[in-house]
């Protein structure tokens, strides 16, 4: 009667039974919460907790050996207790459904007791290393379930995907590491270790040994870690500022990006015990009453460089000169207190004043002060040497608006202070006059924190003129920081050189070809002919001036700007190299002498005729009655206008592709996230009912006399998990639906380094075999495991497009070594010295299993 009154009970209410189910499939998630809230109770009923040690110290070992688990469980407060129970219920519970009930508890456990025990390890071992900070520490408390569910956490990563997998893994260890380094204490350190060893463990639990971790190829991820080392680096002072006794090796970089003194009323009333520190007794009685509002203008710094740190992630090149200028003056700062610190007179100074036990340990050991300062210094080195990321501008006239903005609120903001402290003067001590006022305007913009090294000429004293005093620039700084963020918001596409401008309306109104979108990519420089119908994009590499695809412009005009374009190239000493050209103007350059060799194949598809009908078109069509069987769906769009659920998945299928390459993404001819995002640019989406994202293309305009009479495809890639099958089923449904939309056709690109294909239908000379050709093929075979180029082809081949050789030609020779090199760098502009590294590895894998076939066949 009970079990049908339950069952009745928990139909009636869906939620119920949702409950019971989380619960069911989260049984060591739950008995942790019962075991932190028994605890908990525990504690709340004794006042001062369980004689016997539960919570773990860096001595507890091995008298008090159980602490190693049962510190998980213990908590030093109830409110402590009540923050476990809510992390383990957010985090823990979701993790053990992903991972399972006995992946989650041996990797929790495991975790737990290998981080507590490893901060015991660290702290016996550094002792001697770094006594003073060991020292300070030893006799912190860690208890509570933090470290534990870390743990899962990290494990869990390595079944996700590629992108929440880096990104959840770098997030966690960025913030476990802030906390470790400025904060300092040994809960910090075991919280950290155990995420470790959760990461560690997790390949492990999932069946694979550990890997060493690919360099981050995309740029797109490259700007977010980078963003994400900036955020880390302005908050963590903050933390060591705030927290009561942060000892970490970087907390003294609170004092320099942030400034934050705390008075306390024994202190000010020490000051104030003295008639000659009256004005610094008034100082310190200010800042007391501060509150928040002094605390915003004394970590003004980690508030800029956190605004700077958004638009690093998009790639602005505002927020990467500001970021570096902010770095720069840290570094300026940073290097003049370390001339005064390793001055002896400073160290005695020091020491008589009377500083900080985490000051103390510094100037005890001047190298961990010295060592710390650096950080602004290699984060500047840093930002310079990765300037290329951050190319994304904003409109013209952006940044001279703001200016102006800035100037006329700092000018009312000015006039208000001056004129309302006027009217109040009774209510600052002492009272100032006129000039005094005036003068004291500039100092109302600094931050609040760096003004108490210089005592104020007045301060205030009632409540009114404390918030005129602080007001000002906490207004100021607010309104022009929520100004700067929008800068950073406004849409990036659209905004181009003059000369960029210039090139894309010649694309426009003239006949472009299918290439010619491709021009209007970042790192092209744009020539124009004298009659200024046509341009020429190209890039100076090494001496050799390498072009993009023939001239854009005129048909007529093609083969003469070709000649000037050539002799603009003399002039400057540039050896001109046409990449990527059609048979007609190769025609014309061996004419003038010049050598030529086939780099490439472009695939077209002429839609006037397309239906996919036919034995030859049986691959496609199966493709395409799979997704409608799958509910899998092909919709338009743009990147820009996809809701934000589809440009996420398209980012994560992104980088997935990236990671699986374990190679450097390519350029040059080659798009990325960062071409994608332009209006112009269409993409095609695969996608379930569940609105996920299967696969992904991105198609460039082709136009001609003003309008648009074909598309190029740009990016295909797709998910690992996608459906069989999505990228032919997107192309297909891209033919379909842009034949009917009365297009000429579609190219599906070129496949460069592919073994020529003949057609029939294709009007180009057969290309003739030479050394340059045989050596092509020949890297082209090599590269094959890498790239994929040939497979790429074979795959484009399904849809029996028409097929028309590319050309790379040049007048020189004997330029051909500068020429490839230029071609590598032009593809391969960021070859880290990881990825070199795995570049290499595989081309020689690939080498030597071509010299083993050889082999094999000649015997």
């Amino acid at each position: 009667m009970r079990r049908d009154s339950a069952e009745k009970v928990t139909q009636k209410r869906p939620h119920v039974r949702r409950v019971l189910a989380g619960v069911a499939a989260s049984p060591v998630s739950i008995t942790c919460i019962l075991l932190v809230g028994i605890l908990g109770t525990v504690i709340a009923a004794s006042g001062d907790g369980a004689r016997i040690p539960m919570a773990a110290t860096a001595r507890s070992f091995p008298e008090h050996w159980w602490v190693l688990l049962t510190s998980a469980f213990w908590a030093r407060n109830p409110t402590s207790s009540l923050i476990g129970i809510l992390l383990l219920l957010s985090i823990g519970v979701l993790v053990e459904r992903r991972i399972g009930s006995r992946q989650f508890a041996v990797a929790a456990v495991t975790g737990q007791v290998a981080g507590v025990a490893a901060a015991m390890g660290f702290v016996a071992v550094s002792a001697s290393v770094m006594g003073d900070w060991v020292g300070q520490i030893s006799g912190n408390v860690f208890a509570g379930p933090t470290a534990l569910v870390f743990a899962a956490l990290m494990a869990s990563t390595a079944s996700m995907t590629t992108l929440w997998r880096r990104r959840i893994r770098v997030g966690v260890f960025a913030l476990l590491l802030l906390l470790a380094l400025y904060n300092g204490g040994f809960a910090d350190l075991v919280r950290l270790l155990s995420a470790t060893v959760g990461a560690l463990m997790g390949p492990l639990l999932s069946g694979r040994r550990p890997r060493t971790p690919h360099p981050v190829s995309s740029r797109h991820e490259r700007r977010v870690l980078i963003a994400l080392l900036v955020a880390a680096t302005a908050i963590g002072p903050v933390v060591a500022g705030l927290a009561p006794h942060a000892v970490g090796p970087l907390s003294v970089l609170r004092y320099l990006l942030t400034n934050i003194q705390p008075v306390d009323p024994e202190t000010l009333q020490k000051l104030c015990a003295y008639p000659a520190l009256a004005r610094d007794c008034a100082a310190a009685a200010l800042q007391l009453r501060a509150g928040a509002g002094g605390t915003f203008m004394a970590v003004l710094p980690s508030f800029l460089l956190l605004l700077f740190a958004d638009g690093l992630r998009r790639g602005r090149r505002a927020a990467w000169a500001g970021t570096l200028l902010i770095q720069a003056a840290l570094s300026a700062i940073a290097v003049a207190t370390i001339i005064a610190v390793l001055q002896p007179a400073a160290v005695d100074t020091a020491a008589s004043e009377g500083i900080s036990a985490g000051d103390s340990a510094a100037h005890g050991h001047p190298l961990a002060l010295v060592l710390p300062l650096l950080l602004p210094l290699l984060l500047a080195v840093l930002l310079l040497s990765r300037r290329k990321l951050f190319t994304v501008r904003a409109p013209r006239g952006t940044y001279r608006r703001l200016a102006f903005f800035i100037a006329g609120l700092a000018a009312v903001l000015a006039v208000t202070y001056a004129g309302a402290a006027m009217a109040m003067a009774q209510d600052f001590s002492p009272a100032p006059g006129p000039g005094g006022i005036l003068a004291d305007i500039p100092d109302r913009f600094l931050p609040l924190g760096y003004m108490f090294d210089l005592a104020p000429a007045f301060v205030p004293l009632s409540p009114r003129a404390v918030v005129l005093y602080e007001g000002v620039g906490i207004v100021f700084w607010a309104v022009t920081g929520a100004a700067l963020l929008r800068t950073f918001l406004r849409p990036a596409h659209n905004v181009h050189s003059l000369d960029e401008d210039r090139a894309r309306a010649i694309i426009k109104m003239q006949d472009g070809g299918t290439l010619s979108w491709m021009t209007t990519w970042p790192g092209n420089r744009y020539w124009f002919s004298p009659g200024g119908r046509s341009f020429v994009a190209y890039r100076v590499i090494g001496g050799i001036a390498l072009t993009l695809g023939p001239p854009v412009g005129p048909r007529g005009d093609v083969e003469k700007t070709f000649d000037e374009f050539t002799a603009h190239c003399t002039a400057n000493g540039w050896s001109p190299c046409f990449y990527s050209v059609p048979g007609q103007l190769q025609i014309h350059a061996t004419a003038r002498g010049w050598a030529g060799v086939q780099v490439a194949q472009e695939t077209i598809l002429d839609l006037e005729h397309v239906t996919f009908k036919g034995k030859k078109f049986q691959d496609i069509r199966t493709s395409m009655n799979n997704a409608a069987k799958a509910g899998v769906r092909a919709e338009w769009t743009t990147y820009a206008g996809a809701p934000r659920t589809v440009q996420a998945q398209i980012q994560e299928i992104s980088e997935e592709w990236v990671e699986d390459k374990s190679i450097p993404e390519m350029g040059f001819t080659l798009g990325s996230l960062d071409e994608l995002d332009d209006p112009e640019v269409r993409c095609l989406v695969a996608i379930d009912r569940d609105k996920k994202v299967h696969a992904v293309t991105s198609w460039l305009p082709v136009y001609r006399n003003g309008a648009i009479i074909g598309w190029t495809l740009d990016l295909i890639r797709r998910r690992g998990t996608a459906l069989r099958g999505s990228a032919e089923f997107l192309i297909a449904s891209a033919a379909i639906t842009l034949r009917d939309e009365s297009y000429e056709f579609i190219s599906l690109s070129g496949a460069p380094l592919a073994p020529p294909r003949q057609d029939d239908r294709s009007k180009e000379p057969a290309p003739t075999s030479n050394a340059m050709d045989r050596l092509l093929e020949g890297l082209g075979a090599t590269l094959e495991p890498v790239y994929g180029f040939r497979s790429l082809l074979g795959f484009k081949s399904k849809f029996q497009p028409r097929y028309v050789p590319l050309y790379m030609v040049y007048p020189d020779p004997a330029a051909l070594p500068a020429i490839g090199r230029a071609v590598t760098r032009a593809y391969l502009p960021e070859v880290g010295f990881e990825q070199g590294l795995s570049l290499t590895r595989t081309l020689l894998r690939s080498v030597l299993s071509r010299i083993g076939r050889r082999g094999i066949s000649q015997r």
